[in-house]
């Protein structure tokens, strides 16, 4: 996994973030002590910028400060359009620790995504090595004996006949796209995924989301569904959980 730069120190010095979108960010705080704070990261914000990114969680780091000296550090990452729970480092100490654990596969990460169709088996381990393939901007992901090993744990927690499932994943490496990858491989792509399956009219947002992440001897940190989650759940009977 790379660690993002702000986890090696460096960078230039953050700018204050707008009132209303530091408001907006702070309530979104799922947990936080002297070390972490997570956050319950919304569909469509970006966790850095890039190109044609100008509003993400990166710049908006400063509205995360509280009682600290410094705006905290981003330790991994989401996709822009997955959902839920992110971690980051609220010094550097702490940045280099947890970027650590992440290397190593400590980190106990939990999604959850809504599936076209129903995978078989219903439960199991996908070991697919993964490249990107592409020019820069429109680069793919794909399974491919070149890659980089890549594993990730399913199993179906409710479905929906043939019309689509709801799954439960934990990767147990964090290679890019790998969860998107891995499904449309079982040939049951996330719902609203564009780039790794097809994207209906009413399923444009991505249906992943990182429900829970567990550092070593803490219990998990747990964020609770989008409304676009639970708009398709009653769509397709599923039992929506009770918000954590």
């Amino acid at each position: 996994m790379r660690v993002p730069p702000q986890a090696r120190g460096g960078g230039p010095a953050p700018r204050a973030a707008p009132e209303a979108a530091a408001r907006a960010l702070r309530a979104r705080v799922l947990f936080r002590d002297d070390d972490i704070i997570a956050i319950d990261k919304p569909p469509g914000l970006a966790v850095q910028g890039g190109a044609g990114q100008t509003r993400h969680v990166d710049g908006l780091a400063t509205a995360l400060r509280f009682d600290s000296d410094s705006p905290p550090r981003l330790v991994h990452r989401l996709d822009k359009e997955t959902s839920g729970v992110l971690l980051l480092a609220r010094h550097a100490a702490a940045a280099r620790r947890l970027a650590g654990l992440f290397r190593d596969g400590a980190v106990a990460k939990t999604y959850w995504a809504v599936v076209r169709g129903a995978p078989r088996p219903a439960s199991g381990e996908i070991d697919a090595a993964l490249e990107k393939q592409g020019p820069p901007g429109r680069a793919r992901v794909a399974e491919t004996p070149r890659g980089r090993r890549a594993v990730t744990r399913y199993r179906t927690l409710d479905r929906a006949g043939k019309r689509a499932a709801w799954l439960e994943l934990a990767p147990e490496t964090g290679r890019t796209h790998q969860l998107r990858v891995h499904c449309a491989g079982l040939g049951a792509p996330i719902l609203g995924d564009a780039k790794y399956g097809v994207a209906g009219e009413d399923e444009r947002r991505l249906h992943l989301h990182a429900r829970a992440l567990a550092l070593p001897r803490r219990p998990p940190i747990m964020a609770p569904l989008p409304p676009h989650f639970r708009e398709t759940f009653a769509r397709f009977g599923f039992s929506a959980p009770r918000d954590p």
